[in-house]
């Protein structure tokens, strides 16, 4: 009874330590490592809940105040991943056929896509685009083979830009649509590309289009996450500029819930079609219980949700996530 009570109050002091790290605006890759796990402190906080009224003695002030907290720690961690909840309001209204055919000029599918560099798997990933048909494909962590593999795709998709790179940040953009106005930049770090485009729907609208990969916080990459915090941020601020349609899609290496993903959102004014949906966590294939939301797409009000699923894995450490848009006629 002892060691449980122990135990119980050693996890408590953990779990309210982590819950208080992120609450830090110190931009360490320490402390925003705790941005990401809150679905999974989440269990564990209901988990010492579970322990604690089968083993505290409730006489005891201690039991009420190791109870206290981690209610405390459970609701403030829910309270981030809620907005994706099946249970929260939807920001993106759903298409439907019957309703809004006669609104729509264009569906684009689009699917985004890390592919891991040292992964060989290539032909499982040219099935899946042959089976899924996306209209433009987002490919992130793309070297020389992955780009000689991928000209398997490339009658299909016409208009590419390709930026491949040995450093685990090259990105590929195939389009079955014209791409316009392609720019290639560095934005904050030499070696970690964005693609900027417009892409020409067959109705004659013109959708502006930003694929982004930007480098983690993480002791093999950056120590901070402000690399990548500036980076989101100035692309929000772009989109924010435009007129026309705009779609924000890749490995944002930062998971939806987060303070500067909340930041980009608030900035952009752009939608995100996880929200009142679900988590649709895209990595660690290979690890069921440390899984998290990375891969993103965002758009502006001009779209409606057609569909959004995360596909199978085919040897990468992402699930690759599709995401079916319906273009609203302009008014």
């Amino acid at each position: 009874m002892l060691l449980a009570v122990s135990l119980i109050g050693t996890c408590t002091a953990l779990l309210a330590l982590v819950t208080l790290l992120p609450l830090s605006s110190n931009s360490h890759w320490l402390i925003r490592l705790w941005d990401f796990p809150r679905l999974q402190l989440t269990v564990v906080a209901l988990a010492l809940l579970a322990a604690s009224a089968h083993w505290l003695a409730f006489s005891q002030p201690l039991s009420w105040v190791l109870v206290t907290t981690q209610l405390l720690c459970c609701a403030w961690q829910l309270w981030w991943v809620f907005p994706y909840t099946p249970l929260a309001q939807r920001h993106v209204q759903k298409y439907q056929r019957a309703r809004d055919e006669q609104a729509i000029e264009e569906h684009l599918r689009v699917l985004t896509v890390n592919v891991l560099q040292p992964n060989r798997n290539a032909i499982e990933l040219v099935r899946m685009i042959n089976r899924e048909r996306p209209d433009i494909i987002i490919a992130v962590e793309t070297d020389t083979w992955w780009q000689e593999q991928l000209t398997d795709i490339e009658d299909d998709f016409p208009h590419a830009v390709k930026v491949p790179q040995k450093n685990l940040y090259g990105m590929m953009l195939y389009s079955v649509w014209p791409l316009k106005n392609v720019a290639v930049e560095h934005l904050i770090e030499e070696g970690v590309p964005s693609i900027q485009a417009d892409v020409e729907m067959p109705d004659g609208q013109t959708v502006r289009l930003h694929c982004v990969h930007p480098a983690p916080p993480s002791p093999t990459e950056n120590e901070t996450s402000q690399p990548r915090d500036r980076e989101l941020i100035q692309i929000a601020k772009r989109a924010a500029q435009e007129t026309m349609p705009v779609i924000v899609a890749g490995d944002l290496n930062d998971v939806a819930w987060s303070p500067t993903t909340r930041e980009f959102i608030k900035l952009s004014n752009l939608q995100d079609p996880r929200q009142g949906r679900g988590f649709f966590n895209t990595f660690h294939t290979q690890l069921p219980f440390l899984r998290w939301p990375l891969d993103h797409l965002f758009h502006s009000e001009h779209f409606m949700l057609v569909e959004m699923r995360r596909l199978p894995k085919f040897g990468s450490d992402h699930f690759p996530l599709l995401i079916e848009l319906a273009l609203k006629r302009p008014n």
